[in-house]
């Protein structure tokens, strides 16, 4: 039978990539938050490979933009690192959890699927919810900012002037990162669903810098935890080569179609898929620990 053929997964994967690369970028979503949802439900691989390869996804997807926004003063290094100093911890201990639930207990990759699941609603609630600011207006920094001097500017091309801001409530915010870097790190999400919120709503980041320095956090972060997944043979070629692939010449597409295209109604589209997913997933892992029927 063709589907036993040892090509197909692949090229039906490599296919699958490509259709999500191209909404991404219009949709303002990484990659990774729909890569491994959508497969852990509708591909049969273990969900260790699943998310060993989303943690690759999105490194390669990051480590291709973070150096040309810091050159223009988008990505800011001063705000990354404080949090990273906590955050990449958290994502190493992620992927240890992780892991570990799933080779430590017969059930372990049921109990993952039912978590993926209940992640996925809360990122679909985040989805909804944040409202972007594309210049908030921070009177005041916090005291942990002000030592830290987390400030910036660049050149901004719409305004054709210089657009300078400041940071505030680092204090909060670095322990909401810690929690988003150990959901990344257990799941193989993307972390640019919560990053970017917490950048701009909770710190005062314009739209712009969150984004872009939102990249340069998951580079830093994905790196450490995909090294987990690596150690422990859970990154498998077969699966990892043809996602990248089709990933990258996706975005390429959709990076030109986010001119033209609508991405609010783009962004409903993945809200509903996100929402299906989470369904799905939480359903195949209640399936699988024998709660209800299979599907």
């Amino acid at each position: 039978m063709l589907v036993d053929a040892w090509w197909f997964w692949p090229a039906v994967l490599f296919l699958f990539t490509f259709v999500i690369g191209i909404i991404a970028p219009i949709s303002g979503v990484g990659g990774g938050v729909l890569f491994v949802p959508l497969t852990t439900a509708f591909f049969p691989f273990n969900v260790d490979f699943i998310r060993g390869t989303g943690l690759i996804m999105a490194l390669t997807s990051s480590l291709s933009s973070a150096p040309q926004l810091t050159k223009k003063g988008l990505a800011n290094l001063r705000i990354m690192a404080p949090i990273v100093a906590v955050s990449s911890v958290t994502s190493i201990l992620g992927g240890i959890v992780g892991l570990w639930i799933t080779n430590s207990f017969p059930e372990g990759k049921h109990y993952i699927n039912i978590m993926l699941g209940i992640v996925l609603f809360v990122i679909f609630v985040v989805m909804a919810t944040s409202k972007r600011v594309e210049f908030p207006e921070v009177r005041e920094q916090d005291g942990l900012s002000k030592k830290l001097g987390v400030v910036g500017a660049w050149y901004e091309p719409s305004l054709e002037r210089v657009v300078e801001y400041r940071i505030t409530n680092m204090a909060i915010a670095i322990p909401a990162f810690a929690m988003v870097g150990f959901i990344a790190g257990m799941f193989g999400l993307g972390a640019g669903w919560a990053n970017v919120p917490v950048l701009n709503l909770i710190m005062g980041a314009p739209v712009k810098v969150a984004t872009s320095t939102s990249m340069l956090i998951i580079t830093v972060n994905d790196a450490a935890a995909a090294w987990i997944y690596l150690a422990n043979g859970a990154v498998l070629p077969v699966i990892v080569i043809p996602s990248v692939i089709g990933i990258t010449i996706g975005a390429r597409i959709g990076a030109k179609l986010a001119v033209k295209a609508k991405p609010k109604a783009v962004r409903y589209l993945v809200m509903g898929i996100m929402l299906m997913s989470a369904v799905l997933d939480i359903w195949k892992g209640l399936s699988g620990l024998g709660y209800v029927p299979g599907f």
